[in-house]
């Protein structure tokens, strides 16, 4: 089973079984991709199982929803208690959670807003999303030939279930033509990001980042790995990136939940740096493990403990409910 660890998914304030998780195919979600969803990450830490940053990743999945006009019945903390529920009901200690939000089964008319809104999380065992060795070794990536979306046509902002299809385009022709992913470019020409990850690019000890006017999501792994260089003294700016810089960066790091901190070690064949891991990028990724496993204090208050609530979370399962 690709779920491993999945046996009980929360569904607008109960549990069900994995295999009566359905919605009907005439949902508005299904013809349309009317929906909206966050990718958040449940470590097993020195201090026990802790998510990381579940407050900003359904603050952001709320966001996305305001965007699209979708009013979830459950306010924000319900909607991270049920996160925790989740975990505890399927008795997992290191998993991936996805909650999605999303316009279900009452009219196929391309105006939605009769269409009820419906709710879900589940939760299951996933390892490292370009792969162990892509960790360590680095990805062979290619600037793709897809774009990303434009200003004001689909919101970057938001993290829809539509926007993604833009990103299969991308990363279906990056392994079609043998690379791990494909690194996208905004319309203007300048470097966007992967097709679902930020990127940092490296370059005399400065980092740099493309800014949210270059189509990209606020990765709250991008958040995250700013504020640790930050807090290492290294210069990090946003600011537009172009794609020949690809070709010259010293190093570069794909950045998000599923891809936590990636090297890249070449672009479209060319290597980057030395063709391996540089010294920055490693220095970021153990002081991100680091934090994620629990080696040093949360001192920044990103981390929600799961068993310490586990009487608490038990006792409100599917309880309460406020429009958001």
């Amino acid at each position: 089973m690709p779920f491993e660890g999945l046996s009980k998914i929360w569904m607008n304030g109960s549990f069900v079984d994995f295999e009566d998780a359905k919605v009907h195919v005439l949902s508005h979600v299904v013809h349309y991709g009317s929906g909206v969803f966050e990718g958040i990450r449940c470590y097993n830490t020195e201090r026990g199982p802790e998510i990381f940053r579940l407050h900003d990743h359904i603050r952001r999945l709320y966001d996305s929803c305001r965007i699209y006009r979708m009013r979830p019945e459950r306010s924000i903390e319900d909607f991270e208690q049920a996160c925790i529920d989740s975990i505890v009901e399927n008795d997992l200690k290191d998993c991936y959670i996805r909650p999605l939000v999303y316009r279900g089964f009452n009219t196929l008319g391309v105006d939605p807003r009769k269409c009820p809104i419906e709710m879900m999380i589940a939760v299951w065992k996933w390892g490292k999303y370009l792969g162990e060795d892509g960790i360590e070794k680095g990805v062979d990536v290619c600037v793709s030939s897809w774009n990303r979306m434009a200003p004001n046509t689909f919101p970057a902002m938001a993290k829809s279930t539509a926007n993604y299809m833009n990103s299969q385009l991308i990363r279906m022709e990056a392994g079609v033509d043998g690379y791990e992913e494909g690194i996208a470019l905004a319309t203007d020409g300048y470097v966007s990001e992967g097709s679902g990850e930020n990127i940092f690019i490296i370059r005399d000890g400065r980092i740099i980042t493309p800014p949210l006017g270059a189509s990209v999501l606020p990765g709250i792994t991008r958040d995250s790995l700013m504020t640790l260089a930050k807090e290492r003294g290294y210069q990090v700016t946003e600011s537009r990136v172009p794609r020949e810089m690809l070709y010259i960066a010293d190093e570069m790091f794909f950045t998000g939940t599923a891809a936590e901190v990636t090297p890249i070690r070449s672009v479209d064949r060319i290597p980057v740096g030395n063709g391996a891991r540089g010294p920055i990028t490693e220095e970021l990724q153990t002081a991100f493990f680091d934090y994620l496993n629990g080696r040093v204090e949360d001192r920044y208050g990103w981390m929600t403990s799961v068993y310490g609530r586990k009487d608490a979370a038990k006792d409100v399962v599917g309880a309460g409910s406020a429009t958001a």
